[in-house]
């Protein structure tokens, strides 16, 4: 599917806030509620929006530290990936998880209370996954910009 510039305002909208109605979001982008309507469905069918949710604070669950953790597979065949990878999903301490190119196999976030939360997370999950050869951590000092939303350019 196409995105036009219209579609691009109203992910933007949604993006900033996906409670707004398609009235709220019409008068927005200068559409009609009916067009709104139309084109977010349109962009479901279509998959671009893959669905909604809410932001959580994680200082709220008591989760305020970021952890990068670079994490280097002692091998990379199929079967060996999907195992991490399932592992991870499984992982409730584990907020997100990218398989990389470069010197790591997998950049992950892990989202804790504190170093001493992080020390429980390295020794219980993260070098318990299957087939780590190495894992290498960087603490997040603070979050500069975190973007849910569509650009203008």
């Amino acid at each position: 599917m196409s995105i036009s510039d219209q579609d691009r305002k109203i992910l933007k909208e949604l993006s900033a806030d996906a409670k707004l109605s398609h009235a709220e979001i019409g008068e927005r982008v200068g559409l009609s509620t009916s067009s709104v309507h139309r084109r977010v469905r349109a962009m479901e069918a279509d998959g671009v929006i893959q669905g909604y949710g809410v932001r959580i604070s994680e200082a709220a669950l008591d989760r305020s530290a970021s952890i990068f953790v670079q994490v280097t597979l002692k091998r990379q065949q199929d079967d060996q990936l999907k195992a991490f990878e399932r592992a991870v999903e499984a992982s409730e301490d584990i907020a997100a998880c990218y398989l990389m190119t470069g010197e790591a196999d997998y950049l992950l976030r892990v989202a804790v209370k504190d170093t001493t939360d992080y020390e429980r997370v390295h020794s219980e999950v993260l070098t318990r996954l299957p087939n780590v050869e190495r894992v290498i951590s960087q603490f997040a000092i603070r979050a500069v910009c975190q973007r849910n939303f569509l650009s203008e350019a």
